[in-house]
C-alpha cells in the first residue's frame, strides 16, 4: 500500500507524513508526498516527493502510480480530472480535507467550494472519508510577525469565539482513516475542545512565549485589505461575516477527535506552546 499525501508544504500534510512514518512499515509500506513545489516541503529525510499540481493534469499519472490511498486537499480546480485518474490508477480510498460548513448549495464561497469538492470525490466511485475542520489554529500564525516585533495581536474581532483545531489532531484522524478499516463513507467535523476568544488566544500565545502579548482592535478596512492580499474579495467577505457572527453565535466544539482517536483534542494553549518558537522574539 502506497499513500499519496497531497499539499506537501501544508501544516496538516507535514504532520500526517510524520505520523504515518511513525506508524512503521508494518502498517504503512510507503508514503509519497506531493505538491506544486515538493522540494520546498520540510519533510523527514527519505520521504519520496513528487510534483502534483491540480492545475497541471500532466503531473497526475506519475504521482498516482502504485497508489492505493490518497490524502487530498480540497481544491476545486482540476479535481474532477484528478479523481478520474485516481480511479483509473486503482486508488481505493480518498481522505478529503474539506471544511466544517461544506455545502454545494451554500451562499458563501468557502462552503460552496468545499461542498463541490466533496461531490466530485463522491462521484468518482472511490471510497471516501471527509474531514471537516472548523477554524485552523495555524491560521493564527499570521499574528507571528507582530507578536515577535511588538508583542501585539491586531484583529477587528477580539470577542469572536471559535474552537481552533490543532493540525496534529486533523492528521491523527486522517492517519487512522488511511490505515484502518471502518472510516469509509464517514464525515468527521473536527474542532478543538473549547471555545476561545481571539483576545484569549493572544493571552495564551503570551503565556507560551513567556511575555505579555496585548490585543489591539484593528480597523476593519485594514483587515479587509490584508485578507484581499491573499484571497478573493468573496472569500474575504465570508471570513469577515463569519468572524462577526462568532461573537454571539460561535460554532460549538465537537468531540469527534476524541471519538475517533481515543484521546481528547488538543487545546489552543497546547497549540501555542507547540508553536512558541514561531512567536518568540528572535533576539531573546
Amino acid at each position: 500500500m502506497t499513500i499519496l499525501v497531497t499539499g506537501a508544504r501544508g501544516h496538516v500534510a507535514r504532520s500526517l507524513v510524520q505520523r504515518l512514518l511513525a506508524a512503521g512499515r508494518a502498517r504503512v509500506p510507503a508514503v509519497r508526498a506531493a505538491g506544486r513545489n515538493p522540494g520546498a516541503a520540510r519533510l523527514p529525510a527519505g520521504v519520496e516527493t513528487v510534483l502534483c499540481d491540480l492545475a497541471e493534469p500532466d503531473t497526475f499519472d506519475a504521482a498516482l502510480a502504485g497508489v492505493t490511498r490518497v490524502f487530498l486537499y480540497a481544491e476545486r480546480r482540476g479535481l474532477d480530472d484528478f479523481v478520474t485518474r485516481a480511479a483509473s490508477a486503482g486508488v481505493e480510498h480518498i481522505v478529503l480535507l474539506s471544511a466544517l460548513l461544506a455545502d454545494p448549495a451554500s451562499t458563501d464561497a468557502i462552503g460552496r467550494m468545499h461542498g463541490d469538492a466533496e461531490q466530485a470525490v463522491a462521484r468518482s466511485g472511490i471510497a471516501w472519508t471527509f474531514l471537516r475542520p472548523g477554524a485552523f489554529a495555524t491560521n493564527t500564525l499570521q499574528w507571528a510577525p507582530s507578536v515577535r516585533a511588538e508583542g501585539v495581536v491586531r484583529d477587528p474581532f477580539p470577542d469572536s469565539r471559535s474552537a481552533p483545531v490543532h493540525e496534529a489532531d486533523i492528521a491523527a484522524v486522517a492517519a487512522l482513516a488511511l490505515t484502518e478499516p471502518g472510516h469509509e463513507g464517514a464525515t468527521y467535523p473536527l474542532t478543538g475542545p473549547e471555545l476561545v476568544s481571539r483576545r484569549r488566544q493572544a493571552e495564551l500565545i503570551g503565556e507560551a512565549v513567556g511575555r505579555p502579548v496585548r490585543f489591539a482592535v484593528q480597523d476593519l478596512d485594514e483587515y479587509r485589505a490584508e485578507l484581499s492580499a491573499w484571497t478573493t474579495p468573496q472569500v474575504a467577505d465570508v471570513v469577515i461575516k463569519e468572524s462577526a457572527a462568532a461573537v454571539d453565535r460561535p460554532m460549538p466544539p465537537t468531540d469527534t477527535v476524541e471519538k475517533v482517536t481515543g484521546r481528547p483534542a488538543r487545546t489552543y494553549g497546547e497549540w501555542a506552546r507547540d508553536h512558541a518558537s514561531v512567536f518568540r522574539d528572535e533576539s531573546s
